[in-house]
């Protein structure tokens, strides 16, 4: 299987974020193997349909190239790609490996016959930490996009919602003084009691498929020395919104009930939840062969698009960034006609 040995050379081929530089040489080589010449923006890689017509709607397929560092308790080599009981190990296997060739594959073939759409494949960078070389410098190279499926690992089943990313930086005020002495007021202090009242703060309004606004505190930091009040205590949250909050509104909110001694700023506001309509040709196809749409509470690169998208791959999002990731080899040999089972022939209306 084709698609089996090019995987392999990719988990061979260390792709950290920010170092895609030889995947992106190896896909290349593959789209001009089978005909094709991609366009290349930065390290991303755009690749039209040989009978492209702008006057057809267009369907975009998109994975990532890149992957986390390995974390510890690998058991193997996580840039050795090793087959074992029916799963193929390696770093990057799962996450996007796996649907990054699916779906690379599967543009092959809906190439090969006459569609109703313009197949396009985009396989993109720096997805791992949402950098600006990766989607955020091939969405402006983009022809108008109908729809998009991105290849991240769902079990081949549409994840048809998922949440969008807000990163919030907290900095409480207090005043410096002796510990010995009962001087200044503990900026930590209020740091602990603010978070508190910010983990019981509840959002009204809870989606469907997503569930409520998820507000996590993940770092926190203060103090210079044992035996001095901290006059500044900062704190940082992972917030995961829902398609029923914009991530402004979301910020809005939390702003309204910060005392006057807390400031607190937003690292972008653009990640925003997004959600494709259950109506749409697409979605009711997967749904007449039987799949199940759900809401994914992780977020891709469809985040950046401006056009209705979804996710659906092979593997599971519960393998991704661990050790010792795989994917199966029956996920793998399934992807490909599951994913044609779905696109060939498809009506797909321009929006």
């Amino acid at each position: 299987m084709e698609q089996l040995e090019l995987l392999k050379r990719l988990i061979a081929t260390p792709s950290t974020t920010g170092s895609e530089q030889e995947v992106s040489a190896i896909l290349k080589a593959d789209m001009e193997s089978h005909g094709y010449k991609p366009e290349c923006i930065g390290l991303n890689l755009l690749c039209y349909g040989h009978s492209y017509d702008p006057a057809k709607p267009t369907l975009l397929l998109n994975s990532h190239m890149d992957t986390v560092k390995p974390v510890a308790g690998w058991t193997r080599d996580p840039f050795t790609p090793t087959i074992e009981d029916g799963k193929l190990y390696g770093l990057g296997s799962n996450d996007d490996g796996a649907g990054l060739v699916s779906l690379l594959y599967t543009f092959y073939e809906l190439d090969s016959k006459p569609q109703s759409y313009n197949p396009l494949f985009l396989a993109t960078v720096e997805e791992e930490r949402n950098g600006q070389n990766g989607m955020k410098l091939a969405v402006g190279n983009l022809p108008k996009v109908d729809v998009a499926l991105i290849g991240e690992p769902t079990g081949m089943q549409p994840a048809i919602a998922e949440k969008g990313l807000m990163v919030l930086d907290f900095t409480v005020h207090g005043k410096a003084g002796h510990a010995a002495r009962n001087e200044g007021v503990n900026a930590l202090y209020r740091a602990t009691e603010l978070i508190g009242k910010l983990r019981a703060f509840r959002f009204d309004k809870v989606s469907d498929l997503l569930g409520p606004v998820k507000f996590t505190i993940t770092m926190i930091n203060a103090g210079t020395q044992h035996n001095v009040i901290p006059d500044t205590c900062t704190f940082t949250a992972d917030v995961r919104t829902n398609e029923l909050y914009s991530n402004r509104e979301v910020f809005d909110m939390i702003s309204a009930v910060l005392p006057e001694w807390c400031e607190v700023k937003a690292r972008s506001f653009n990640l925003n939840s997004s959600r494709i309509d259950v109506n749409h040709p697409i979605i009711r196809k997967a749904v007449s062969m039987g799949l199940q749409p759900y809401g994914s509470p992780t977020l891709s690169d469809q985040a950046i698009l401006d056009c209705q998208s979804f996710k659906m791959g092979p593997g599971e999002s519960s393998r991704s960034h661990t050790a010792d990731e795989y994917v199966t080899l029956s996920e793998l040999e399934q992807a490909v006609p599951r994913y044609l089972e779905l696109l060939e022939g498809l009506s797909i209306k321009c929006y």
